[in-house]
């Protein structure tokens, strides 16, 4: 794959994973939690959400090819799936469902993998965008790139979620919408491409 894809890649993980989102969902995830056990609590999430994107990398087209779906068909699935999170992300019905899987979080010992890990970092689209990326190398070299990438965009999760109480205090609610709504809008373009990108695969599109 050409390099611009990773570029590509990573900026459509980091939307569609959205840091700056889930970060003030983190702190009230962990809310009376100690800086050691949020630190624990946000290495083990991220480790965990890797875990499974990077599984999906490597072995979701072969799961596809199994049960008979082609990667353009996925890839304009995908794309579709993509733009319904764009659309959520713009009308802040993302953020209102976020908000309701961490209505009670005391009923959640250890959110790491429920609901951090998944479905609020690896969820659908994030799985969906990994096994699209990885569907359009040529070899192992190119998921491994992929799961990097993957990797690099955790690694910006956990640096935000280590600073959840300074970014939620600095940018507030209102900051959060605003950046979220420009996230979306750029993930609603990037989802459009995936479907372009089917659709030529398909030679129904120049």
């Amino acid at each position: 794959m050409d390099y611009t894809v990773y570029i590509t890649a990573f900026v459509t993980l980091f939307v569609i994973i959205d840091p700056i989102g889930l970060t003030p969902l983190f702190a009230a995830l962990t809310q009376g939690h100690t800086e050691q056990s949020r630190r624990a609590l946000a290495l083990r999430s991220c480790v965990i959400a890797l875990s499974l994107l990077a599984l999906f990398a490597v072995f979701g087209e072969a799961v596809m090819g199994f049960v008979g779906i082609t990667m353009p068909a996925f890839r304009i699935a995908g794309g579709v799936l993509l733009f319904l999170t764009a659309l959520e992300m713009l009308f802040e019905r993302r953020t209102k469902r976020r908000e309701d899987q961490t209505e009670h979080p005391e009923d959640l010992p250890d959110p790491s993998v429920f609901p951090l890990a998944t479905p609020l970092i690896a969820g659908p689209g994030a799985i969906a965008t990994v096994i699209l990326l990885a569907g359009k190398g040529d070899g192992w070299i190119d998921t491994a790139l992929v799961v990097g990438v993957a990797a690099l965009v955790l690694l910006v999760v956990f640096v935000f979620f280590l600073t959840a109480g300074l970014l939620e205090r600095l940018l507030g609610r209102t900051g959060i919408n605003v950046v979220t709504r420009v996230l979306g809008m750029l993930l609603a373009a990037l989802s459009v491409q995936f479907v372009l990108d089917g659709l030529r695969d398909f030679g129904l599109a120049g």
